[in-house]
């Protein structure tokens, strides 16, 4: 049934498929309806078909017998069904048995299992060396359960997350906060049936673990996540009143004890090692300075890794980087809150909702504030803007900090905005610094980096230099990319660089190579909001690269960022060095040229069928809209859906009887096709 709806539909999610399958074995089962009734009705969810088609459908119907409408009952006597909200009681075993258990599963497997005696030999001194490490391990592990210093503030996310591989951050923290919130429980076996509830069947393991070592993961979370001495001395005070409570507070103040035994020992070993090592460098100088070399390095080795293990043993924090990470990329909202500008308004129809974005309106010019003509730039400048008679409204705003300044700069402003000119005016600001006495420039003494996220828009800004710059001052604009490498002569032979951020992320990564870096000047980087996206870090990399260069060589390089409007714009100004007073600017959608309305449909419809269904008539109301008015583009999932998306757009107009609204009475389309139209006529006649 599948494979005949996939035919029907196409490349559609499979959810949409089931969904289709759902509705046609409904229909195909309801006992009310006559064949030809239920033959109209499948065509109304999958299309017109043949009669031997529907036929094969019929066959297919009558194969399936295990099918439950909805509102059906499942067939089955009292108590035969799980009830999903209380779900079923889970009795564990003794923790004694299962120890028991244990050690023959081990045993079991010693005997099926040979060991080198290398292996053993590793084992027997790693089990060593962690029992020096934990003067309590051994009264910790007598009934197999957690070791209390292994247990911190986010122990249970982090397990959680761990053993469900694949779980986002914010979905483990929501799962852990409710086991946690269960653990608490007072009824055993009210706890235990919740817990497997929320970890599932699959995870029965875990749930093992957690209801193990139950006592211990409450108690200690609590005192790890205390925010004060106070509220740790209350939850001490409640843990004495409990007696299996008290045994653990006793065994976390014997850890925090030998902890702090260990690091009294590691810091006296550091320091001893400190002493030997200068001893050491001392009798070396004297003698052997080869000898006194290979010392210094043990004795560095030894003290950095004493020095690790020393902030190990401390229980410094530690930051959990991976719990920092969002999975989701560009499209993680990290704002806290949502507002819809003002004037935006909601409409709820059948199915559907649709909230409306009205364009915002430009602002009018503050005092004092005009466009800058072009004849107002220096004479020298004025070739790059050929055939403009002045800068819009963004450009005017930053021309005297990009033209006439060295300061970096963060120039946040919509699509369409003209951020190419203002990076147009801060490299002819470096012109200027190398002009000459005579008006000519001195190509050799500097070089400028324009960093592009895309190849195809590193090609079209070399177009577009090239003919601004190349033609009017004789600059060398190249691109270097992963498919287009660079000679050290082609590179000394170019003044421009448009390049793509991992390439030139692999190429600063020589720190020992400076022939592409030692004389960029300037660095522009392009769509820097993709900051937020999944590359993110290669961006980061080239900033910090170039900042460190910048303090190693004193040599200034100037950085200029160009992104779309940011939510967060105050912190990458800082991470880009920008004075906030000099360098920043932002400017919201109401400086777009052409102003941007919006409207957002979201779908209320839950069956998947259904919900296709309508998004194609959704589709094709908006394009009637605009139909005859002005161009339309529809993007959708796949090649295959376009084809299916035009097809029902011309089916659903031809049906309406629509077509004339899509061609005006004076288009060029439209006398084609009467034209057409008439020599088939003739032919027909």
């Amino acid at each position: 049934l599948l494979n005949t709806i996939h035919a029907t539909f196409g490349d559609q999610p499979a959810d949409v498929l089931r969904g289709a399958a759902d509705e046609v074995l409904a229909v195909l089962k309801n006992q009310h309806m006559t064949d030809p009734e239920r033959q109209k009705e499948c065509e109304s969810l999958l299309g017109s078909f043949s009669n031997e088609r529907f036929a094969e459908l019929v066959a297919i119907g009558k194969l399936i017998n295990d099918f439950v409408g909805e509102g059906e009952v499942v067939p089955g006597g009292d108590g035969e069904g799980i009830d999903e909200d209380i779900g079923v009681a889970v009795e564990f075993e003794d923790e004694e048995e299962e120890g028991d258990d244990e050690v023959d599963e081990i045993a079991e497997s010693d005997d099926g299992e040979e060991e080198s005696d290398e292996e053993a030999a590793a084992k027997e001194r790693a089990l060593q060396g962690a029992a020096d490490m934990d003067a309590d391990a051994d009264g910790a592990g007598d009934d197999g359960g957690l070791k209390v210093q292994e247990i911190d503030a986010y122990w249970l996310q982090r397990r959680i997350s761990t053993s469900l591989g694949g779980m986002e951050a914010a979905a483990a923290q929501r799962l852990a906060q409710e086991v946690f919130e269960a653990l608490q429980g007072d009824d055993a076996s009210a706890v235990e049936t919740r817990v497997v509830q929320l970890l599932g069947l699959d995870h029965f393991d875990l749930a093992k673990e957690l209801l193990r070592n139950r006592l211990k993961i409450v108690w200690v979370s609590k005192l790890r996540q205390a925010q004060d001495e106070a509220e740790t001395a209350a939850i001490e005070d409640q843990m004495r009143q409990d007696p299996a409570a008290a045994a653990i507070l006793a065994e976390l103040h014997a850890t925090r004890t030998s902890a702090r035994d260990r690091q009294t020992a590691m810091e006296r070993s550091i320091r001893e090692e400190a002493r030997r090592l200068r001893q050491g460098e001392g009798a070396a100088a004297a003698g052997d300075e080869a000898g006194a070399a290979a010392a210094g390095e043990e004795g560095r080795t030894r003290g950095g890794a004493a020095a690790a293990a020393a902030g190990a043993a401390a229980g410094r924090s530690v930051i959990d980087l991976d719990g920092l990470v969002f999975t989701q990329g560009g499209h993680f909202m990290s704002n806290k809150g949502c507002t819809l500008p003002p004037g935006s308004y909601r409409t709820t129809k059948k199915g559907y909702e649709e909230v409306h974005v009205p364009a915002l309106k430009p602002k009018p010019y503050a005092d004092g504030e005009k466009l800058v003509a072009i004849t107002d730039l220096p004479d020298w400048a004025q070739p790059a803007f050929g055939g403009m008679q002045s800068l819009n409204r963004v450009q005017s705003r930053v021309c005297d900090t990009a033209l006439y300044s060295s300061e970096n700069m963060l120039v946040c402003a919509p699509t369409g905005a003209g951020k190419t000119n203002v990076a147009m005016l801060c490299i002819l600001h470096e012109l200027g610094l190398h002009r000459r006495a005579d008006g000519s420039i001195d190509m050799a003494s500097f070089k400028v980096v324009y960093v592009a996220p895309m190849k195809a828009l590193v090609a079209e800004m070399v177009g577009n230099f090239t003919k601004r710059l190349g033609e009017a001052y004789g600059l060398q604009v190249r691109e270097l990319t992963g498919d287009v490498n660079l000679t050290k002569q082609e590179i000394e032979e170019t003044q421009i660089i448009v390049t793509t951020p991992e390439k030139w992320d692999i190429i600063t990564r020589k720190s020992d190579d400076r022939t592409y870096t030692q004389l960029v000047r300037l660095m522009i980087i392009d769509e820097i909001h993709l900051l937020h996206d999944t590359r993110g870090p290669v961006l980061e990399s080239i900033v910090a690269r170039t900042i460190r260069q910048i303090e190693s060589t004193q040599e200034m390089t100037r950085i200029v960022g160009l992104s779309a409007t940011l939510p967060n714009y105050d912190d990458v100004g800082t991470f880009l060095r920008v004075k906030p007073t000099k360098g920043l600017f932002y400017f919201d959608n109401s400086y777009r040229p052409c102003p941007l309305a919006q409207q957002y449909i979201g779908i209320t419809i839950k069956k998947p069928l259904q919900r296709f269904q309508l998004m194609n008539e959704i589709c094709y109301n908006k394009v009637l809209d605009c139909a005859g008015k002005h161009q339309v583009l529809i993007f959708v999932h796949s090649r295959k859906e376009t084809a299916k998306t035009a097809l029902y757009l011309k089916q659903t107009a031809l049906d309406n009887d629509h077509l004339a609204k899509f061609m005006r009475d004076d288009s060029a389309s439209r006398e084609i096709l009467q034209v057409c139209a008439a020599a088939a006529g003739g032919v027909g006649s």
